[in-house]
């Protein structure tokens, strides 16, 4: 899987702790790198507000994709 240069393991793992504390559920555009809202945890290629592309990813997906 190819990501977006500014998706970084921090900013994922800071996108879990947010989920998990607060009643944020974000989700990440591996195409253009955008936040979503209100993305399930395990979420898979939903369409991006942003850029349109199906490139959206749940925050604890992302996080088990990059290993």
């Amino acid at each position: 899987m190819k990501l977006h240069p500014t998706i970084t393991r921090r900013r994922v793992e800071h996108a879990v702790e947010r989920r998990m504390l607060s009643l944020d559920n974000p989700g990440l555009c591996i195409a253009c790198g955008e936040e979503a809202d209100g993305c399930e945890p395990d979420a898979r290629e939903y369409e991006c507000q942003s850029c349109g592309e199906a490139a959206v990813y749940g925050a604890d997906e992302l996080l088990m994709e990059m290993g």
